[in-house]
């Protein structure tokens, strides 16, 4: 009898082990979707590539699917597993980081609308540089922010947390400079707002990948890093947190 009870509690556990793996692996494919939506976002803007705006805004519909994927799997591990430790952390971790997938999903199709609106508009003669250098960097911190939710590595994670800082300098440089371009220049209104718009988009986008990161940090360590400044969190990665 105990060797049969010692079988079931193996075999439950490896299923467990399963679905967590399959959760996981869930939000890193959300995660590839989701990347791949901003990249062909700001393609889309910088080449004038109307087509490429309305294929980014139509596969909103199936990242939305995702999220609600993730969240019935979590909420189904939660009623049938009651998971403990590392295992809750890991789940808790899944929804909200699919909830910031979510949100990068939309402003990648915000992107796509001020896309197309410049496609009708006519191009501008400022701000599609600005536009790529930042996206190069959001989408840096997205990649990262997933690679250290795959590897469970919380210093690739405070890595991310530290890369938002010279995403939001270069954001509000940027900004500053389309704004009194744009009063110099008012026959480009129209276009440089959707500019100006677009690199809000990306700015947020950071703000987002920045979250999964301290989500990763919370899961690997178990401590809630939201809300504080790096100095802090910095220190707090390094103690024996289980």
């Amino acid at each position: 009898m105990d060797n049969l009870s010692d079988h079931s509690t193996l075999h439950i556990s490896r299923q467990f082990s399963t679905e967590l793996d399959a959760l996981r692996n869930g939000l890193l494919a959300m995660g590839g979707q989701v990347e791949r939506q901003v990249s062909d976002a700001v393609d889309a803007l910088v080449q004038a590539d109307s087509r490429l705006a309305y294929a980014v805004s139509e596969k909103d519909t199936r990242i939305n699917f995702m999220e609600l994927s993730i969240d019935d799997e979590c909420t189904r591990i939660l009623a049938r597993r009651h998971p403990a430790a590392s295992d809750l952390r890991l789940v808790i971790a899944c929804t909200k980081a699919a909830t910031d997938l979510e949100r990068i999903g939309d402003e990648a199709s915000k992107i796509a609308r001020f896309a197309i609106e410049l496609s009708q508009e006519g191009e501008t003669a400022r701000g599609y540089s600005e536009i790529s250098l930042l996206s190069n960097y959001v989408c840096q911190m997205v990649r990262d922010s997933l690679n250290a939710f795959a590897r469970f590595d919380a210093n690739m994670a405070l890595d991310v947390a530290k890369e938002n800082q010279p995403v939001d300098k270069e954001y509000k440089k940027t900004n500053k400079a389309l704004l009194d371009y744009m009063k110099e220049n008012p026959q480009y209104l129209g276009q440089l707002l959707n500019i100006v718009w677009a690199l809000h988009s990306l700015e947020r986008i950071g703000d987002h990948a920045r979250n999964i990161a301290e989500y990763v940090i919370y899961l690997v360590k178990g401590i809630d890093v939201r809300h504080q400044g790096l100095k802090k969190t910095k220190k707090d990665i390094f103690k024996n947190h289980v």
